[in-house]
């Protein structure tokens, strides 16, 4: 019962705190599953980001279908979703009339303000991790490479970022299976070397 109820609260906490859609809910998503309740690492993560990002739909639900299904299957994936959506329903239903008739309110636009920048420092800081862990495996010269042929895709030529994550991810599987296949016949050819010596 505690992983459910788990699931609830960390993705009800998501739902409440993700002011500004999918993108900024994302590292607090981050902080519940790697951080607070351990239900994968941040490489996992990491990965499952990139993965999600290249299929259609919003990416927090993505991201809470996943880890619900991680931790406890199908239920758990239902849970996760449920506590993650709910929380942003109720609050459309009941305040979506309130905030229409004061839209103009210096009151809600200056709370608009004043969120932002925190969501940019968010997204700031977990693009800085992952940035980190990227440079970890590939090696600054490359990670800053990757970095700057990304930007220059996205902002100049409006490529969209499902696509670039797509191609990126369909050509490390096939570096990674030539590799394979590479290291396959050198150990092959090694043991053939063994046999005849002996």
């Amino acid at each position: 019962m505690k992983p459910y109820v788990d699931l609830a609260v960390g993705f009800a906490r998501t739902g409440v705190t993700g002011y500004g859609g999918g993108p900024s809910t994302i590292p607090l998503i981050e902080y519940e599953a790697v951080q607070k309740y351990k239900w994968m690492t941040e490489q996992e993560f990491g990965e499952i980001l990139a993965l999600a990002n290249t299929l259609p739909g919003p990416i927090a639900t993505k991201m809470a279908a996943y880890i619900g299904f991680k931790v406890k299957g199908g239920i758990g994936a239902t849970v996760a979703i449920l506590a993650h959506i709910l929380p942003s329903i109720i609050a459309m239903l009941g305040l979506l009339s309130v905030l229409y008739t004061f839209r103009k309110s210096p009151f809600v636009s200056g709370m608009v303000q004043g969120v932002t920048p925190v969501i940019g420092f968010m997204l700031a800081e977990m693009a800085y991790r992952f940035f980190e862990n990227g440079r970890k495996g590939f090696g600054l010269s490359k990670m800053v490479t990757l970095s700057a042929v990304s930007l220059m895709f996205i902002q100049f030529f409006g490529i969209h970022p499902g696509i670039l994550i797509a191609v990126f991810l369909t050509s490390a599987f096939i570096i990674a299976v030539r590799r394979e296949k590479a290291s396959a016949k050198a150990n092959e050819v090694i043991m053939q070397r063994k046999e005849k010596s002996v």
